[in-house]
């Protein structure tokens, strides 16, 4: 296994597939914590016609806090988001009909505190926020996990010092023309960039990288549909950042606040399938969603709402036809399902909540 440290740290995120659904019945995925009463993953059948949810099956894991799908759906990957040498991703194959899931086989990450993973076809990559790294690991012809094969260390850079003294790496994307992956350095408050079109199992640091405001700490990172603009949710300051994104180069064209009174702790960001609004999960005094509208043309954004939200709106997820947000609150033991308006974006609570304890993290099959 080789390890690279890097004068930077690193984290990365992940594209969502936004392939039109076949029906309105969804197998909905959730990860949780399990130290409060959770025993791992959840699936549900949800209709995203009407808002309903039923129970399917619980997968037992320990502390499954985030997920993703291969691009058939047939395989998932999921990180044990442990604190010690038992850190581990696991890959299952999947049945999403019926929501059942069978181990194929898991690896450590070799890094503390996984709590991202995402997938290309050719490798899984962890971020490991406490381990302060990203894990890559190669695939196997059946969709297992090979043994860890390479680790990037990050390192500090950033002026707080309560929350960036050390390295943290919090999630990973693949731009969708499949040449690069991204990475949010939290401590060091820059994107960082590696090619993976060369050789895909092997990704490289580029020269490139796009410093965030300082004091900033970038979480998580999505890109707009065509790929021509890549937004950024940064936890300490709780402001997205836009930033324009052509033929590998990004440049910085906005920062804009979610919420006036920041707490240091912004969490997740999604666009609208259609890709005409931006939400962003703040857990702060106010606990909710920033709604923004986005100019298409330009990618710039406009801000038209603020949606509460129950206690610490870890991640949310929007259901493929945008009629549906559901919003994971870790601290309330509830997913909230909101209904929303395709014209002005603003949301609507349906007080249909799904009782589950400490969700973290919400993910569609169809």
């Amino acid at each position: 296994m080789k390890k690279f440290f890097l004068a930077i740290g690193i984290a990365i995120g992940m594209t969502a597939c936004s392939s039109t659904p076949k029906a309105d019945e969804l197998t909905m995925i959730v990860g949780t914590y399990t130290f409060a009463g959770s025993e791992g993953i959840y699936t549900y059948k949800f209709d995203q016609n009407n808002g309903e949810a039923k129970p399917l099956e619980v997968i037992k894991m320990d502390n499954p806090s985030y997920l993703t799908l291969s691009a058939n759906q047939q395989v998932m990957y999921v990180v044990s988001e442990k604190s010690d040498e038992t850190a581990s991703v696991a890959a299952f194959k999947f049945d999403k009909e019926n929501g059942k899931a069978e181990l194929i086989n898991r690896q450590p990450t070799y890094g503390e505190d996984p709590c991202y993973v995402a997938t290309n076809g050719k490798i899984v990559t962890t971020a490991n926020y406490s381990g302060g790294s990203m894990s890559i690991l190669p695939l196997r012809y059946d969709g297992g996990l090979e043994p860890v094969d390479t680790v990037f260390c990050g390192n500090i850079g950033g002026p707080d010092m309560s929350r960036q003294d050390a390295p943290h790496v919090h999630c990973t994307v693949f731009s969708p023309d499949g040449k690069q992956l991204l990475a949010t350095d939290f401590s060091a408050d820059r994107i960082l960039q590696f090619d993976v079109e060369a050789d895909p199992t092997k990704p490289h640091l580029l020269m490139e990288n796009t410093p965030i405001d300082n004091n900033s700490g970038p979480r998580h990172i999505i890109f707009s549909p065509d790929g021509r603009f890549v937004y950024i949710i940064s936890e300490l300051s709780e402001a997205v950042t836009v930033c324009s994104y052509n033929e590998g180069k990004m440049q910085v064209i906005q920062t804009i606040e979610t919420h006036p009174q920041a707490d240091r702790h912004a969490a997740d960001i999604h666009l609208s399938p259609d890709g005409k609004f931006l939400y962003a999960s703040v857990r702060n005094i106010d606990d909710g969603l920033a709604i923004f509208e986005v100019n298409q043309q330009t990618g710039m954004l406009k801000k038209v709402g603020y949606q509460p939200t129950g206690k610490h709106p870890r991640n949310f997820n929007i259901t493929p036809n945008g009629k549906y947000v559901l919003v994971a609150d870790m601290n309330d033991n509830k997913i909230e399902i909101f209904e929303r308006n395709m014209q002005t974006g603003l949301l609507t609570n349906t007080h249909r909540d799904i009782n589950l304890s400490m969700p973290v993290c919400i993910v569609f099959a169809y």
